[in-house]
């Protein structure tokens, strides 16, 4: 495995980077959170410029996807950039109408975005379907995620099935989705944890000078960097289930330990809104829960190793 970046994938982040300038940031992230909204901006700019179907045009491929989605986590861009770039992508294989939101057939609970999306992407029994929506499908519900969440109501049955196979597609590349986010989140919660402990002083020196927070933070360190190769992997060999499953396991156990870290190195001030932590820590959780949680993903693992893919259940 090449562990360095080609000269076209810096150039694609350099030039996402240089949208993320202008649309993303914590204060931002904080600005929308309030009001309960989504980066409509961020979203129109990232689609504008081609970014949310590089997995699809000549010349892309779903690790710059995958990149992609990490980039916009770590800056805490409010927006669907996993359900476009990759689980639309890997599941329908062209771009649909976006804000997308990503739901299991039957399931009742918040999913992120879905007060605002225009498309609903929806594991419906083995196949995926796509749902437009419009005025009266969804409704806003209030969270402290990170993440704006709304209530879908979709008929069963309704929208276009994409046929056999969609379904598997669907659930790898939304498990990869999960885990590129969680990578970008939890790098962005370290970062600004490890900023704080070189500041915070106590007993006459920054508390971030002990050995036992050094030894915790690089704990974090080797977490997060397994999670983004485990990502990389399944991202570039074109989600298999298994390596899918994998990820998303990884990166889901290591989202909880760094939320549980990161919060405690800050003194729980991530809970709060007088410190940037809670862009990204409050966000672990909800990635944390998305289709079955680490134990779903465990699940699967088990499932694409020694059964038939196609008996694995939670879609």
């Amino acid at each position: 495995m090449d562990f360095e970046l080609s000269e076209d994938q810096q150039t694609i982040l350099d030039a996402v980077g240089s949208l993320l300038e202008q649309h993303a940031g914590a204060a931002r992230a904080v600005e929308l959170n309030a009001k309960g909204e989504f980066d409509s901006a961020l979203d129109a700019a990232l689609a504008e410029s081609g970014f949310m179907e590089i997995a699809i045009t000549d010349g892309g491929s779903y690790l710059d996807a995958a990149l992609i989605v990490e980039a916009v986590s770590k800056a805490g861009g409010v927006t669907p950039a996993g359900a476009e770039a990759l689980v639309a992508a890997g599941a329908a294989g062209r771009t649909l109408p976006g804000p997308i939101a990503l739901a299991r057939a039957g399931e009742e609970g918040p999913i992120r975005y879905g007060a605002h999306a225009r498309t609903l992407l929806a594991l419906d029994d083995g196949v995926a379907r796509v749902v437009p929506l419009g005025p009266g499908d969804a409704e806003p519900v209030k969270s402290n995620f990170g993440f704006p969440m709304g209530r879908v109501t979709v008929a069963a049955g309704r929208g276009e099935a994409l046929g056999p196979g969609s379904g598997a597609a669907m659930r790898n590349w939304w498990r990869i989705a999960i885990a590129a986010e969680a990578v970008g989140a939890m790098q962005a919660a370290l970062d600004v944890t490890v900023g704080y402990v070189t500041k915070r002083r106590q007993f006459g020196r920054a508390i971030g000078s002990f050995q036992a927070v050094q030894h915790r933070l690089s704990m974090l360190a080797v977490l997060i960097e397994g999670s983004r190769w485990l990502t990389y992997e399944a991202a570039y060999g074109g989600a298999p289930a298994e390596a899918a499953a994998i990820a998303a396991a990884h990166a889901s156990s290591a989202a909880g330990q760094v939320f549980a870290e990161t919060q405690q190195l800050t003194g729980a001030m991530g809970y709060t809104r007088e410190h940037d932590l809670h862009v990204w820590s409050m966000r672990l959780p909800a990635l944390r829960l998305e289709l079955g949680g680490v134990g779903g993903h465990r699940r699967a693992i088990a499932a694409a190793r020694y059964l038939d893919p196609a008996r694995e259940s939670g879609g």
